[in-house]
Parts: C-alpha cells; structure tokens; sequence
C-alpha cells in the first residue's frame, strides 16, 4: 500500500509531486486503483490526489466545444444540464456506471485511464469524438479517446507522470443527436454484458455525420466505422438502421464471458442495441420517430 497521500491544488503542483517522487501515481476517484492496491495488483509507493483541482472539474462551453474536466464524476456529468440538452449520450452513460457511490468518486478521466473497453462513459466519449488533452513534463499533447488505448487496462496516459487534464467534445450544431444504450443481467451490476453509442447529425433530410461505438468486443471501445458509414448520405429510415445495425453485428468480436454472457449471444444483440440507439439519436436530431423491427 502507499506510504504517502498528497492532496495537490494546481496541475503544475501535481507535477512537481509526481517527478519528485518515483514510483507515485494520480488519483482522482480511486475506485478501480484503491481496488487494485488492495489486492496488490498496482505497487504505489505515493498517491497524489488532483480531485480537488477546480480546472479538472469544469463543464463549460467553449469556441465550439463542450470541455469536460478530468475529474468530473459521473455523477456530475449525468446530472449537468449542458450534458444532458447537448450530449445526451454522454448524461446517459454517466448514469449507468455502477452504483450511486461509484457514481460520486468515479471520474471521466478514471474511466479512459483505466482503459477499460467497456468503461461506459469512455463509450460514450469515443462515440461523441472527445480528444483528451494530458499535461506532463513536455507539455500538452491531444489524442482522439480511442486513441489513448494501448490494450486492457494499458493506456498511453502515464498516470506516474501526467494527468489528463480535459475532454474536448465539438459541438456539431442544428440536427444532430446521441444516444447510448447498455445490456446487463441485473440493474446493480456494474460491469455491462454489452454497450453502445452512437452521434449523428441530419441536414436537409439526410444523415450528414455518423460516429457508432460498442463494447466490449475488441480490446478497446470499437469505433465502428464501417458502420457508421451505411448512415452518411442517406436518408434514415427503417432498412438502413437495420443495414449499420447488421454491419455493426459482423465487425463485433466480442468473447464468451462469465460475467458477461456467450460471445455469440452478445454478437447477436449489438445489431439490437445499436438499432435502438440509433432510433434514439434520430428522433433526437429530427424529431420524427423511426419505427424499427428488431428481433428481442
């Protein structure tokens, strides 16, 4: 277990803990690391605590973009009001994480660090477009969500020497929807048997831009592209809902599971909660419903 516990005010503090100390690491919620300590999965000789850092909590608008710090927690998220008018998938997925305790401590930064594929909210942020913005000894650097995933629970965030700081989402404007959709046997279960999200934009009666993510069926959350591209250009309607539903259901490679269900069955219903969520993200950016066909 750690011998020392730091309480840092400042992203430049943090730093100057972190490289004076080998061998430490940023918390912010803790509730996937304290877990991992404990059962010694992680040696952590310090810990430096940046949730009480007021730039990694900021949830604002901006030249375009919503920026949501790194230390926001799920709770926050789900219940910010800029979240839940703009990013509805995101607010979605913020609720469903775990339970009401997780949602209090866990953060959205947490979440990508981990880099867990079937995190919900890191779900939701590869579907939304997010790029992380992480501070460390050379400067700033920005990398697109998906992008920050080197394999399970490996991330190209340093969590020894930097802190992702913030997420920065573009506002795509008039006609656009999300939506996030999420399988698991019981309600208080916090691992998801499957999840998917999905963003859209419609101008002029035809889908303009589409983002669909799932997990888990791929070490990472799977930006599934070649689905997403069924949608652009056309107009949504019934059969090609169920055409990026079906190519989202081929590309998926989800394996068998203990705790989340057969490969095989959870293949089949990625074609089911994509359908949905698209369904969803269209009303959304149209307001006109879809009526879908999709077997339970």
């Amino acid at each position: 277990m750690p011998q020392e516990y730091l309480i840092a005010n400042s992203t430049e503090e943090a730093l100057a803990m972190l490289a004076a100390r080998p061998g430490a690491r940023i918390i912010a919620g803790g509730t996937d690391l304290v877990i991992d300590l404990k059962e010694e999965k992680r040696q952590v000789n310090t810990l430096v605590d940046v949730s009480r850092i007021p730039e990694l909590k900021v949830i604002e608008e901006k030249d375009g973009e919503i920026i949501l710090g790194g230390a926001v927690t799920h709770a926050e998220a789900a219940a910010a009001k800029l979240i839940r008018e703009k990013l509805p998938a995101l607010a979605a997925a913020a609720a469903a994480v775990g339970s009401p305790q997780i949602r209090n401590v866990g953060t959205l930064g947490g979440n990508v660090v981990n880099a867990q594929p079937a995190a919900d909210t890191a779900v939701a942020l590869v579907a939304l477009g997010a790029v992380a913005t992480i501070l460390g000894p050379a400067g700033e650097r920005r990398m697109p969500v998906e992008n920050l995933y080197e394999g399970v629970g490996r991330s190209k965030v340093d969590a020894g020497r930097e802190i992702l700081t913030h997420f920065s989402i573009p506002i795509w404007g008039e006609g656009e929807g999300s939506d996030f959709k999420r399988l698991s046997p019981r309600r208080a279960l916090s691992l998801p048997m499957l999840n998917t999200a999905v963003r859209v934009q419609v101008r002029g009666g035809r889908c303009t831009r589409a983002r669909i993510c799932i997990a888990p069926v791929a070490p990472r959350p799977f930006l599934c592209e070649e689905a997403a591209a069924i949608l652009v250009g056309v107009e949504p309607c019934p059969e090609v809902i169920a055409r990026a539903a079906a190519a989202a259901k081929e590309a998926a490679r989800p394996r068998d599971s203990l705790l989340r269900g057969s490969g095989a069955y959870r293949k089949d219903i990625t074609a089911v909660l994509v359908s949905r969520a698209l369904t969803a993200a269209f009303f959304r950016a149209t307001g006109r419903k879809i009526e879908i066909d999709v077997e339970e």
